[in-house]
């Protein structure tokens, strides 16, 4: 009896697996379930099922990251790759080169993703729209420095709006750095303090040739700008993810600098019309004040002023009998009332007492009022009607 041990025996099966031509090279259609995404590694684990069956599947991140969509469970697709065994566990699973979808390109079906995946958070809103100015100094763009789009951009800017400065930064618009080409110059554009307007864009082609447009790193920087962005990528019939987040959608290169640009040939026509309006106006405003002035200089004010010198002066005078009028009536209430109250107050000064024959009696300052304020040998000073006289007590009687 041949015995042989686990390991010799998943070793044999792996080594059969590996050797198989047909398994080595297989294309497995199927649904994913149990998927998980480890991104420290950025390995990817899942299961392909049928109705009847599964099929355990890895995709390591070398491949993974190739992947323009993202997998999700109950996803149809469908994996190419080889098939062989884990040793270990002595399980045989699928190790994925590449996946699809099954039935949607893997480039719409990202596109599809990410849109829905703006969308939800807002980030399409057209409350985040930015108004573009309308008369830019300085316009920031964003494309290749060779081909049709700069070019068109260049000429038309230069037709509609010379005084407008063109800021153009050459980027890549097309390969796997494009994207990460496409958001430095965002970026370097948006720091700059004196850039009004930036225009992102490309000419037209296939939907891998405008791929970077629809990534969402690109995207993001589009988000994050603070300067209002025009997106111009490919034809009129082109959509893309930039699209969507910018302020501004323009068809073509051609019609975003159209937008972004007013007509100088508009403008001028404009000003002229103001100009002339304005001048009619002016002249309206001097005619009319002309016409008052006239018609104030025909006015008696100005033609016979002495009759309306002295009709005033009339005035004056017969305004001034009625003030000197005024002022002897009160003069003459005045008096009376000072003379009234002259005698009242006359009526209780202690000298009419003095002149009706009485005497007042003091005890240095203060006035003697009762026997109690003085007693035998004090000397006191009586006050008469024409002098004064000085007296020594020499009997003190109580009343009573």
């Amino acid at each position: 009896m041949n015995v042989i041990t686990v390991s010799q025996v998943n070793k044999y099966i792996k080594a059969l697996l590996d050797g198989s031509m047909p398994l080595r090279s297989i294309y497995i259609s199927g649904e994913i379930s149990n998927f998980k995404y480890y991104y420290a590694s950025g390995h990817m684990y899942f299961t392909l099922k049928d109705d009847k069956s599964q099929l355990k599947a890895v995709m390591f991140s070398s491949n993974a990251q190739r992947i323009k969509f993202q997998p999700e469970n109950g996803m149809k697709v469908i994996c190419s790759g080889r098939i062989s065994a884990y040793e270990k566990n002595g399980e045989y699973q699928l190790y994925a080169d590449d996946m699809q979808p099954d039935g949607l390109g893997a480039l719409n079906l990202a596109f599809e993703q990410l849109k829905e995946k703006l969308f939800l958070e807002g980030a399409c809103s057209e409350d985040l729209k930015k108004p573009l100015p309308a008369y830019p100094k300085k316009i920031g763009v964003v494309t290749s420095d060779i081909g049709a789009a700069v070019e068109d951009i260049k000429n038309i800017t230069a037709r509609r709006y010379p005084l407008a400065e063109l800021v153009i930064v050459p980027t890549l618009v097309q390969g796997e750095r494009a994207a990460g080409d496409i958001v430095k110059s965002v970026a370097l554009l948006d720091n700059m303090p004196d850039i009004d307007v930036i225009i992102v864009g490309r000419g037209g082609g296939s939907l891998e040739d405008l791929w970077a447009f629809n990534t969402e790193e690109v995207a993001r920087a589009v988000i994050a700008c603070k300067t209002p962005v025009v997106s111009a990528v490919g034809h009129e019939t082109d959509t893309t993810i930039c699209d969507f987040v910018s302020d501004l959608r323009a068809p073509t290169p051609s019609a975003a600098a159209e937008l972004v640009c007013p007509d100088i040939s508009r403008l001028l026509t404009d000003i002229k019309l103001m100009k002339s309006s304005l001048e009619i106006s002016i002249r309206y405003i001097i005619d009319s004040n002309m016409q008052y002035v006239s018609e104030l200089a025909q006015s008696p004010v100005l033609t016979d002023y002495e009759t309306l010198i002295n009709a005033y002066s009339d005035q004056i005078s017969v305004l001034e009998e009625r003030l000197k009028d005024s002022v002897l009536y009160i003069n003459e209430n005045k008096s009376l009332l000072l003379s009234a109250l002259a005698g009242r107050l006359n009526a209780l000064s202690p000298l009419a007492v003095l002149a009706r024959g009485y005497i007042l009696a003091e005890k240095g300052s203060d006035i003697i009022r009762s026997v109690s304020q003085i007693k035998k040998k004090d000397k006191i000073e009586l006050i008469l009607q024409d002098g004064k006289a000085g007296c020594t007590i020499d009997e003190v009687i109580q009343n009573g």
